[in-house]
């Protein structure tokens, strides 16, 4: 049964917690996350270098950043039934030392042995992938449910701006280490990633037993010792029953498909050519992916403190605004209109991130937990590939001006129909705490 807070009731609501951040626990495991987030970041834009040095060709770098993808896809799933049957830090331990690894290996093949780089770059994306809903889920234990939402605002904060400041850094490091170094540097972010978080307290685990019973529909009520172990593929189609158990959840992952595979897809295809036939400079790519990642910076910012009374609609008007993006791209505006719009974009990506991360966090049974983070990170991150390889094909057979509106046309529409599912409107059955 849906429930509505009684209309003064976040006028007498406690003060907002105190900064996260000042939290030791968390403050390891933001290091910890910060440190990955960086590393999945730079290994690309470290291969691309090794292009750059002739170290490696386009080819071959083609192949090993699908041979990471593959790793990536292949481990998410796995990670989160680990992350749920066995203790989250370990799970977070062993998959980002298994990246670390990787590492060296990527800088011992590099001219050397494409076969040897592509088997490490399969080992270092299925390090990334595993880890992803481990640190999720970690997150959920690790901190109190009222400080969470500025917990995964944290993370997305230190993302974005590694994303900012680290082509520039990179790029100021290449000048004085040869590729193989920086590869050997992505090596010890992944070490901090795995050593410097802390084990998950109890923040999470007070309700843990009350859901996990609420949840499950294959419990025995008359046994009286532990079930059986059930197998990997019981326990992760056990995660895929909890995820539709939460009509948001699965309606929040259509919107956010359609706004990556079509959306992000076609903007990431078209800003180039259009930045270079319409503009005829690469300044306006340049400026708008930097608005788009400031914009993102912003909406964080805002969103770790602003709990809007309906979180659900708020967030999916912010995962909407994406459309602008597209939208901009197929009007002949002038390019302060297109950074304009790139910006807007980020702002509303992060406003529907970090309330959708939080509530996953919040509503799903925390011994499924990771289960469900991991199908989040599956199908969002395993359509996006497919959605950019149809793209151009799309745009040579229609025109970059039509898949452009349908693109901006499903970026706003999937969202505004996600809204309409029930629970929808506050992520959940029960609206969360909200803030003026």
């Amino acid at each position: 049964m849906t429930t509505t807070p009684a209309p003064t009731a976040h006028k007498s609501a406690a003060p907002p917690p105190r900064w996260v951040l000042r939290d030791a626990a968390f403050l390891r495991l933001w290091a910890g996350t910060t440190a990955s987030g960086l590393a999945t970041w730079a290994l690309p834009f470290v291969l691309g270098l090794a292009v750059l040095h002739r170290d490696l060709g386009p080819a071959g770098l083609g192949l090993v950043l699908a041979a990471r993808t593959a790793g990536f896809l292949a481990a998410v799933a796995v990670g989160g039934v680990l992350a749920d049957r066995h203790s989250r830090r370990a799970v977070v331990l062993w998959s980002a030392l298994a990246a670390a690894v990787a590492a060296p290996l990527l800088a011992a093949g590099l001219g050397r042995s494409l076969v040897l780089m592509t088997a490490a770059a399969a080992l270092a994306g299925a390090g990334q992938g595993a880890c992803r809903p481990a640190f999720q889920a970690l997150t959920a234990e690790t901190v109190a449910p009222e400080q969470r939402q500025q917990a995964n605002a944290a993370v997305t904060m230190a993302v974005r701006s590694s994303t900012l400041a680290g082509p520039a850094l990179t790029a100021l490091l290449a000048a004085f280490l040869d590729t193989a170094t920086l590869l050997l540097g992505i090596a010890l972010l992944w070490l901090v990633a795995a050593l410097v978080p802390g084990k998950g307290g109890a923040a999470a685990r007070t309700t843990a037993t009350a859901a996990a019973t609420d949840s499950a529909s294959t419990a025995d009520s008359s046994s009286t010792g532990p079930a059986p172990r059930a197998g990997f593929r019981a326990e992760f189609l056990d995660g895929i029953r909890e995820a539709r158990r939460h009509p948001w959840f699965l309606a929040g992952l259509a919107a956010l498909v359609a706004v990556i595979a079509l959306g992000y897809s076609a903007t990431s295809v078209a800003l180039p050519l259009i930045s270079r036939d319409r503009y005829g400079t690469e300044w306006v790519l340049a400026a708008a992916m930097t608005a788009y990642t400031v914009g993102a910076l912003g909406g964080a910012l805002v969103i770790a403190r602003w709990r809007p009374r309906s979180q659900g609609w708020a967030a999916f008007a912010g995962l909407a605004a994406y459309g602008v993006a597209p939208l901009s791209l197929m009007l002949p505006v002038p390019p302060v209109v297109v950074v304009a719009a790139y910006a807007v974009a980020g702002i509303g990506i992060e406003l529907f991130n970090v309330p959708w991360f939080t509530a996953t966090q919040r509503e799903v049974a925390p011994d499924r937990l990771a289960r469900v983070s991991s199908l989040d990170f599956l199908v969002s991150y395993g359509l996006a590939p497919v959605g950019l390889a149809l793209i151009a094909p799309a745009i040579d057979a229609f025109g970059v001006t039509a898949v452009l509106g349908a693109c901006a046309a499903a970026c706003f529409l999937v969202p505004a129909a996600a809204a309409l599912v029930p629970t929808a409107r506050h992520f959940g059955r029960t609206a969360p705490p909200a803030t003026d």
